[in-house]
């Protein structure tokens, strides 16, 4: 019995089943058929939108915050790398002469006192080598107007005697040549009256010779002695006044720079730290922090100037153009300015810029009290406003291969599509120059209600295609005879 139940459950099953796929089979084919028949709708409902003419403002909106157009930079002064130990808070007030910053003096105190100390010893070494100098001056002086005379004077004076002898001696040797041929002195006395005065003659060649080489040859050599002495004084002096006043440059250097390390205002007015300006990419200074010469520590802003810095995406650059009236929307008011200066070169896309690529753009504000740096703001830029135009919103249009169309509901029920030629857009409606009429119900997301629009928007481009196709086809061909040959004429190879 349990058998016979159990088969006739499975017949019931069996059957429930197959009443249930011929429904299905029937809906679809009832869906289907209804769509033939209208041929364009999927829906019955249809949103739909009245062509007319309204104005349309074209802008960009981007956020920014609020910086003074002249900062009076406050930078240190010091040379080398520095430690700071105080520095005013961010935002205060202050007074022309307050002091802003301190840096550390303990290694520009111990430079004061090393080079208070070389100083004093290259002092007391260049006053020695002046001492050394005028000795060697004088030295000279002494040698050729001096020994040099005394010791000429008294080769000369040995030369007039021995010229003196040397008359006497021959004097002599005549008289006794004169007497020993009359016979009244033996030779003997002659020779020696002969030898005595040669050797007179030969003490007068010595005399001459010691003139001339005193004159020749000493003195030149003792005055170059002298004088390369007197130079090598004059040289050691030299240097050593060098460095004498190095060190005291330094020494002085040093002094003035610990008098730079109290930084204080330039004038009166209010104090930001540098991240206060928009992409300011200078680090803000703390105690304990470290700075270099001409490092930007603070500005002091003019409050009476200000604006706004904000980037415009590179999409839109090539709109925006001095001049353009510009809508500040602050905390508590809004303003209107306009677009002073738009760079030339991107900032570098980075991953806290979302990789995006912006171009930096001023807004000038108007003088107004109590703007203060940093302070956040919207700004809208407009592009574009115009007055009368024939717009319709931007979902009711499709971009295709035939370009842009839209689809129009008639009086009478029935769907028709347009080629529209548009204009400028913002977010939400476009101009339409021509392809549709005031009045016209222009059709509200095509690709949801109506099946060709959902085709059209699908359809590939076939002119592409076909490019592509040739595209493959060539490379094909290239591959077939790169194997048979190494070059390969490319230059009836179809452009891209």
């Amino acid at each position: 019995m349990s058998k016979h139940n159990e088969k006739n459950r499975s017949v019931v099953l069996k059957f429930v089943f197959l009443v249930a796929l011929l429904g299905i089979i029937g809906i679809g084919i009832r869906t289907y058929s209804e769509a033939g028949s209208n041929g364009k709708t999927l829906t019955a409902e249809v949103l739909t939108h009245t062509v007319g003419r309204q104005a349309l403002t074209v802008s960009i909106t981007e956020q920014g915050t609020l910086e003074s157009r002249e900062n009076v930079e406050v930078k240190c002064k010091v040379r080398g790398d520095n430690t700071v130990i105080w520095v005013v808070e961010n935002g205060s007030v202050v007074e022309e002469g307050d002091v802003l910053v301190r840096l550390d003096t303990l290694v520009i105190e111990d430079t004061i006192n090393e080079r208070s100390k070389y100083a004093l010893w290259s002092l007391s070494g260049a006053e020695s080598s002046r001492a050394n100098a005028k000795r060697a001056a004088l030295a000279v002086k002494e040698y050729e107007e001096g020994r040099f005379v005394i010791e000429l004077k008294t080769l000369e004076k040995d030369l007039a005697i021995a010229e003196s002898n040397l008359r006497v001696a021959r004097n002599m040797a005549q008289h006794s040549k004169q007497m020993f041929e009359r016979g009244y002195a033996p030779e003997v006395e002659l020779t020696e009256k002969v030898f005595a005065a040669t050797q007179a003659e030969l003490a007068v060649n010595e005399a001459e010779n010691a003139i001339r080489v005193l004159k020749e040859y000493k003195k030149p050599q003792q005055l170059e002695q002298l004088r390369g002495e007197l130079k090598a004084a004059e040289a050691n002096r030299d240097s050593l006044n060098e460095r004498a006043k190095m060190d005291g440059t330094r020494r002085d250097l040093a002094l003035a720079e610990k008098e730079l390390c109290t930084i204080t205002a330039p004038k009166s007015g209010m104090v930001i730290y540098p991240s206060a300006q928009s992409w300011e990419k200078t680090p803000d200074i703390e105690e304990g922090a470290t700075v270099h010469r001409d490092q930007k520590l603070l500005l002091m802003p003019d409050l009476k100037h200000m604006q706004v810095k904000v980037g415009i995406h590179e999409s839109m650059i090539e709109r925006v153009s001095l001049g353009m009236r510009a809508v500040i929307t602050l905390p508590e008011q809004q303003l209107t300015g306009g677009v002073s200066e738009v760079a030339a070169i991107a900032e570098p896309a980075s991953w806290w810029t979302g990789n995006l690529v912006k171009y930096e753009t001023i807004v000038e504000l108007p003088e107004l009290d109590g703007l203060r740096p940093g302070m956040s703001a919207e700004v809208e830029v407009f592009l574009a406003e115009y007055e009368d135009v024939m717009t319709v919103p931007v979902t009711a249009v499709i971009e295709s291969v035939d370009g842009a169309l839209c689809w129009v509901q008639l009086s009478g029920g029935q769907i028709q599509r347009r080629s529209l030629v548009l204009g400028d857009s913002d977010d939400v409606m476009i101009i339409v120059e021509s392809g549709l009429d005031l009045e016209d119900q222009v059709i509200l997301n095509p690709r949801g209600v109506i099946q060709e629009a959902r085709d059209v928007s699908l359809q590939p481009d076939t002119q592409e295609d076909e490019s592509t196709k040739e595209n493959k086809d060539d490379r094909g061909v290239q591959g077939k005879a790169g194997n048979q040959s190494a070059v390969t004429d490319t230059r009836n190879t179809p452009s891209r």
